[in-house]
């Protein structure tokens, strides 16, 4: 029997601006993968490369980098809907530009990566104000039950995306004026019907959270994000360790190669691979619906985090297909549990009127896992060959979670995704430092 009756086990729902959120939410991300599953085809076709499927990554990075401080401040200032309502309409702007490349068969990389800063521009202010919008949303005693099945959403519209764009990509549309529209232009049209969806639903919400940071712009309150986390090791040691296992541990840029190189699996092998780690994290984040973490969580975070790594590993050394796809599923399946707990001790161990700026700080954490980390693939796979650079990535993501065991000794003690636990735990933590003084 389930630990939660079906009405705890969905109580997020009750709230109508919640359920359209993730409606909203659902159908950008699926476009937003379509569309990058066209992107990494596209350039690798026109340059067959590993370098620059990495370059793509540190694109999408930059922005998050270069906007890091002004983003968090934006999202804890100004309206964080209407934040996000802006940087969507950036979106649509840029997916307009990728369906003009892809129209008139573009052969250079270089406005595509111009493209893509411009999609991480509008990305750096939209993730802080998106995140610090979620707890507008329930009540407070429903926040972790929101997160895990935003997390469940999200990993829905990671399977379908990958999948949807690899079938579109493939169409075959031969008659006539139709057969221009074959290929990447068809994915971009796609995605663009998904951001006009996404904009029209979150413009209906009803929740207006307003100005939560009454202070003047002063480099005291635009740093007061990286001061907080600094100061809060349960939180520096979740973002940090997120940031390296995933620099280390992520094949994501470096798919195509192994779909068309190694496994031989084309464009829709291609949808396959980047499907299956969130058809791992999908089984796992509903099942953390009705089974929530209870007790343990930091430990359960850090192993889940070297299984991570243990299954990149495999990943790099398999040329089979089937294996290929088992592999990834529990990249996906480990990796979720770590991002449920991540995002609960974000959340609730951040006072409201500073969810922006941390939230900034943990989306810059976040950039640079997966997109730094995308490039940092593309250049080692260059140096060193696609398979080596996965294997010893996911070698040195397992080494990173036993050292962070150690450094991080709250971390390992976080028990219940709760604020008052948490802050029991930072309590106990400098008791100690006090102690050993």
């Amino acid at each position: 029997m389930p630990d939660q009756p079906p009405s705890k086990a969905a109580a997020a729902f009750l709230s109508r601006d919640f359920r359209r959120y993730q409606a909203a939410r659902v159908m950008v991300i699926i476009g937003s993968e379509a569309q990058a599953l066209a992107v990494a085809w596209q350039v690798y076709q026109i340059t067959h490369k590993a370098i620059d499927l990495g370059y793509t990554g540190l694109a999408l990075f930059l922005p998050g980098l270069l906007f890091i401080l002004p983003s968090g401040h934006v999202a804890d200032r100004f309206d964080r809907r209407l934040v996000i309502l802006i940087c969507y309409g950036l979106q649509v702007f840029c997916t307009l530009a990728l369906f003009f490349f892809a129209w008139h068969g573009l052969r250079s990389v270089v406005p595509i990566y111009a493209v893509l800063f411009l999609i991480g521009t509008g990305r750096s202010f939209s993730g802080p104000a998106s995140s610090a919008l979620i707890p507008h949303l329930v009540p407070k005693e429903h926040f972790v039950n929101a997160v895990t099945w935003g997390a469940t959403f999200f990993q829905i519209a990671n399977v379908s995306g990958p999948a949807i764009g690899g079938l579109l990509f493939t169409l075959p549309l031969l008659h006539g004026f139709a057969h221009r529209f074959a290929g990447a232009p068809l994915v971009y049209i796609f995605t663009l019907l998904c951001l006009l969806w996404f904009i029209a639903l979150m413009s209906s919400l009803s929740v207006r959270p307003g100005r939560m940071e009454h202070r003047a712009a002063s480099m005291e309150v635009i740093l007061a994000g990286f001061h907080y986390v600094a100061r809060t090791p349960i939180l520096l040691g979740s973002i940090s360790l997120d940031l390296f296992a995933v620099l280390l541990g992520g094949a994501v840029s470096l798919m195509p190669i192994f779909a068309q190189d190694i496994l031989h699996a084309g464009p829709r092998g291609l949808g396959l691979l980047r499907g299956a780690p969130a058809i791992g994290a999908l089984v796992v984040s509903v099942s953390l619906t009705w089974w929530p973490i209870r007790r343990r969580a930091g430990a359960l975070m850090l192993c889940c985090v070297g299984i991570f790594g243990a299954f990149t590993v495999l990943f790099g050394v398999s040329k089979s297909l089937p294996l290929s796809l088992f592999a990834l599923f529990m990249v996906g399946a480990s990796d979720m549990v770590s991002v449920v707990i991540r995002s609960s001790l974000l959340q609730l161990g951040t006072p409201p009127e500073m969810r922006g700026r941390v939230s900034a700080v943990n989306s810059l954490f976040l950039g640079a896992s997966n997109e730094l980390g995308e490039f940092e693939s593309g250049l080692t796979a260059q140096w060193w060959g696609a398979v080596r650079a996965v294997v010893i990535g996911g070698i040195g993501s397992m080494a990173v979670t036993g050292l962070w065991s150690v450094l991080f000794p709250s971390l390992r003690q976080a028990n219940e995704l709760t604020a008052e636990a948490l802050l029991n735990v930072e309590i106990g933590q400098s008791a100690q430092e006090v102690g050993h003084r």
